[in-house]
């Protein structure tokens, strides 16, 4: 590259190489717990946490749960609503036929009541 100058303007490489290493040890802020506490244990993640969360996720925007960060109650969001209902019912399509006999419950009892205080909520 040339400069205005009319010069050669040159470049700094800066070799990163074994950073991610250090990195990947060095245990990530927002995990750590805080001094004399006990780390949190979470549950393992599977389909029906994201599910539940995801209908909780709804109730929040029908303004019928609080967050559980704040406690604030959530306000009425009928569209925001909406289109997470459609996202559970999008996951009930494409997993058809690969779910267990609870978990295709879980999703009908699920959707069932979501679609009703849906409609509860927006009259």
């Amino acid at each position: 590259m040339r400069s205005e100058q009319g010069g050669e303007r040159g470049f700094i490489v800066v070799d990163k190489r074994g950073e991610e290493k250090e990195e990947a040890a060095a245990p990530r802020a927002e995990t750590q717990a805080p001094p004399g506490a006990e780390p949190r244990a979470l549950p393992k993640p599977d389909f029906a946490a994201l599910v539940i969360s995801l209908g909780h996720s709804v109730l929040f925007h029908l303004g019928a749960v609080s967050d559980p960060a704040t406690g604030e109650r959530g306000t009425l969001d009928l569209a925001l609503a909406r289109q997470t209902i459609d996202l559970v019912e999008m996951l009930q399509q494409k997993t058809r036929g690969n779910l267990t006999d609870d978990e295709t419950r879980l999703l009908e009892e699920l959707l069932y009541d979501l679609r009703t205080r849906y409609v509860e909520a927006s009259k």
